[in-house]
């Protein structure tokens, strides 16, 4: 069925959203790895990381909306290149605790750096303040429902 002049598009909404994350994605992916050899999805990952008390990977998989598997991979990549360590979890024998080493640390805070300046460029230089906070509203009100879909 097709949009009325009354309805929006969603489809065309859709499109245009994925559009311009894809976009988003790859431009600031090859700034971060040109500045700082860091990929996006490991800047994600080191970033859930270091905001996640006694971290495990479930809380990466859940930060990130990715599989257990996803996440574990990810981190086993992001550890064998020094930038995180993962120690057991005292309360659960079965699973380990993740934390950022000071050179993961380093990292970060310079990979941060990098992504605010590529994303003040791309979305802080042409919408107001006021917009993207309606934005960022709007993509957590979103967010938000997808979650509570998701729940038992």
């Amino acid at each position: 069925m097709e949009a009325t002049s009354t309805e929006p598009d969603l489809v065309a909404l859709f499109s245009d959203l994925v559009r311009l994350e894809t976009e988003l994605w790859d431009a600031v992916d090859a700034r971060l790895h040109a500045a700082c050899g860091l990929t996006l999805g490991r800047f994600d990952t080191m970033r859930v990381i270091a905001r996640t008390p006694s971290c495990r990977v479930c809380d990466v998989a859940d930060g990130l909306s990715i599989t257990a598997g996803g996440a574990s991979k990810m981190i086993d990549r992001i550890e064998a290149a020094g930038h995180c360590a993962r120690r057991a979890n005292p309360d659960d024998r079965r699973s380990s605790l993740v934390g950022l080493t000071p050179a993961g640390t380093s990292l970060l805070d310079e990979a941060t750096a990098v992504v605010q300046d590529e994303l003040a460029i791309r979305l802080g230089s042409v919408l107001s303040a006021r917009a993207l906070e309606q934005l960022s509203s709007t993509i957590a009100t979103l967010r938000s429902a997808r979650a509570e879909e998701r729940k038992p």
